[in-house]
Parts: structure tokens; sequence; C-alpha cells
């Protein structure tokens, strides 16, 4: 007998991780590093096997939480860049 899970418990968010970006329950992936794989062109069968502790519902749940809030996701993503190019830019060659 299978369980029925409520896909709904599959993304959560908590303000003290990930900086409240949505991510895959019980873990630190976000819903963000799951679309930036998947536009890479790593399937969800990859993404599993890379990662053994999460399961095809989970990465399909990531992937569907991005499409339907795919503005939020690129929000999110985009300033996850700038803060890295700010930073590189900061500190690259500091330590020659």
């Amino acid at each position: 007998m299978s369980t029925v899970v409520d896909i709904g418990t599959l993304i959560v968010r908590s303000p003290e991780t990930c900086g409240n970006s949505p991510r895959i329950a019980g873990t630190r992936v976000t819903v963000g590093r799951i679309a930036t794989l998947w536009k890479q062109g790593i399937t969800p069968e990859q993404m599993v096997e890379n990662w053994e502790y999460l399961s095809l519902a989970q990465i399909y749940a990531a992937l569907a939480y991005y499409h339907a809030n795919k503005n939020e996701i690129e929000t999110i993503l985009a300033a996850e860049l700038a803060d890295y190019e700010r930073l590189e830019s900061q500190y690259s060659g500091e330590e020659k």
C-alpha cells in the first residue's frame, strides 16, 4: 500500500534556512538550484543520481514550483548572481 503525499508539503520556506528561499523540505536544496540545473540540461533523473537523498517527486515538485512562480525564482537567482559578482569584484586580486 502506498502513502499519499500532499505535494504542498514538499516545498517549504523558513527565514533561518537558505535566506527564506523556497527549498525542498528537509534539505538545503533550493528551488533555484534545481531550476538552474534543469536549465543547464540536467534531467530530474540525473539530479536524483547525484543527490541520492532526494526523490524524483521532490525534484518535480521543485520544478513545478519554479514554473508556477518563475518571476519570483528568477528574481532570487538574479540577486544571488549580483551578490556573487559584487563579492568576486570586491575580493578578486586581494590575495595576490
